[in-house]
């Protein structure tokens, strides 16, 4: 099963190779496989009929490279695990998601991001992928050759990813600063801006009338203790807070490292015990105050089934399958309460007044569009079915999901 024990796999055998040599094997005697990543999806992206392939129990091997600014790791090591060993070494990843538990080759796969308008997703980190094709054999796919935008967030569906090369920076240091409430008006109004006040910000709703919180995590710049922040955001005062716990980040303006300061929650931690169910939809930011309103529209059935909606802004990429192809979005993702009828009844609704404004859903969460919607939202999905063609001619990797959503 998944992580919020809402989905079960179809899967015939899941499999843990203790070496990448003995999943080329698998993969090659095995007629369907999928890779299999920590199980954080809702949706059944990475199901398959026949094996699925864990790479958990390989080594993450890190090697990095501070000249060419590069790092590469075994695909199945989480963030939170090879995170610390890149801040040792003096190095640093751009962005990171709020889970520090995800591994890197499924974040990568399923386009999975952090916030920040100027920053881009987890999988435009990607400078090279190593996968293993159909008959077991070892490729590498790197920024530059062709087909590599539509490589990089491949949903499994060109192989099983071993190893990923990912870019890198100097090391940095970050505080995060909590705000609100903030009025529903006046963060509407000042949406843009209230999202370009830190490095990566995140605001938070239930769609009552204001949005209860803001946090902001601010980079510190080289050769910085520290640095002052506003004592208010939009007329919000700045909130004490919470220090480092085991439940959440440090959010009291004390300054840490990058990877502990970027995550809502710590890697030691358990952020949710299953009781669940997750929806993201991604709208161009030119239209993120009316898709806002849209949504606010259903405040009288969202409350009830509703833990929390997350709002974040990432920047546009070039990648064929990107939830962010082609310009900055908002992100509103629903974390829901675990009621799968009426949720699902409800998302349908939501997703029909999201319509309007070019809303495209996250590939690992749960969503109620089909085919056609899904043809019109990516003008690049064609080319992606001719590599998928070109990389797996007996459709080894094809799964439930790209057979009933992308006709591949």
């Amino acid at each position: 099963m998944n992580w919020a024990r809402s989905l079960s796999f179809s899967a015939r055998e899941i499999v843990e190779p203790t070496s990448f040599g003995e999943a080329a094997g698998i993969i090659a005697s095995a007629s369907r496989v999928h890779a299999l990543g920590t199980r954080h999806s809702f949706s059944d992206v990475a199901d398959t009929s026949g094996v699925l392939v864990s790479l958990r129990q390989v080594p993450t091997d890190l090697v990095i490279d501070g000249l060419a600014g590069t790092a590469v790791m075994s695909a199945a090591v989480p963030y939170g695990r090879v995170a610390p060993q890149l801040d040792e070494a003096g190095s640093a990843l751009h962005n990171a998601g709020s889970l520090p538990h995800i591994s890197v080759g499924g974040a990568v796969a399923t386009g999975t991001h952090g916030s920040g308008t100027a920053l881009g997703s987890l999988s435009t980190a990607v400078r090279a992928l190593e996968i293993l094709g159909p008959d077991g054999s070892l490729r590498t796919i790197e920024r530059g050759s062709e087909g590599f935008l539509g490589a990089v967030l491949h949903l499994g569906l060109l192989g099983v990813v071993t190893r990923v090369t990912l870019d890198i920076q100097p090391r940095y240091s970050m505080r995060q600063d909590a705000y609100g409430p903030m009025p529903w008006r006046t963060y509407l109004e000042n949406l843009d801006q209230v999202h370009r006040a830190g490095y990566s910000v995140s605001a938070f709703t239930t769609f009552d009338g204001a949005v209860s919180e803001v946090l902001v995590k601010s980079r510190i710049p080289e050769y910085e203790d520290d640095i002052d922040v506003e004592d208010d955001l939009f007329g919000s005062p700045r909130l004490p807070g919470e220090a480092d716990s085991e439940s959440v980040t440090a959010r009291d303006g004390s300054v840490g490292p990058w990877w502990d300061r970027l995550p809502h929650f710590p890697i030691a931690s358990t952020p949710s015990v299953g009781s669940e169910l997750q929806s993201e939809h991604f709208v161009p930011l030119r239209h993120a105050a009316a898709a806002l309103e849209a949504v606010r529209a259903h405040s009288a059935r969202l409350q009830p089934l509703l833990h929390v909606c997350e709002l974040r802004t990432m920047a546009g990429d070039e990648l064929w399958l990107s939830p962010t192809q082609g310009e900055d979005v908002l992100c509103v993702a629903f974390t829901w309460k675990k009621l799968a009828a009426p949720v699902l009844e409800l998302l349908s609704v939501i997703e029909r007044s999201l319509s309007p404004f070019e809303a495209r859903p996250h590939w690992g969460k749960l969503t109620s569009l089909g085919r056609d919607e899904f043809n019109e939202l990516y003008p690049r999905l064609p080319s992606f079915r001719r590599l998928v063609s070109e990389a797996d001619a007996d459709r080894k990797f094809v799964s439930p999901f790209s057979e009933r959503l992308l006709d591949i």
